[in-house]
């Protein structure tokens, strides 16, 4: 039961990771201007991966745990504001409304965090670097937008 949770909760976030073979960087990213501590674009592929099995790994925990529907719940909610943070920003090129979608995933995901860690310890801390690494995300995403404006 574990396993099928687990690849259930991973193709999810295979979902969420697709958008961004869809709706690549592309030129119009490369040409705005960005902060010194921007990561290097090969870093994202490879925390994303990371940060997905980590989070289907916590969800399958969860999933198993005597009380799945709240810490469920927050997590597909999180998952779907994933999804749609890089066809806004990258596809549509709609940095205000990035900003918007990311913010409430970061809060989405700190209720989540609270739950999975009330739920099951080592969900939680499972989900903290997610956490943490979206953060930096919506600090960017902030950054890149009022560096640039939305008309960029």
């Amino acid at each position: 039961m574990a396993a099928y949770y687990f690849l259930m909760f991973l193709a999810a976030s295979g979902a969420a990771a697709v958008t961004g073979s869809v709706f690549r960087p592309g030129r119009w990213y490369l040409t705005l201007q960005k902060p010194g501590w921007t990561p290097p674009r090969k870093a994202f592929p490879i925390i994303w991966t990371a940060l997905y099995v980590l989070s289907a790994i916590a969800a399958t925990r969860i999933a198993l745990s005597p009380d799945p529907a709240p810490g469920l719940a927050l997590w597909t909610v999180q998952i779907t504001l994933n999804t749609l943070w890089t066809p806004v920003f990258f596809g549509a090129q709609r940095m205000g409304m990035g900003m918007i979608v990311i913010a409430l995933l970061w809060v989405v995901l700190a209720a989540t965090v609270v739950m999975f860690l009330m739920t099951d310890l080592m969900a939680g801390l499972l989900m903290i670097p997610y956490f943490t690494w979206v953060g930096l995300a919506a600090a960017l995403n902030w950054r890149i937008w009022r560096d640039n404006g939305e008309s960029a």
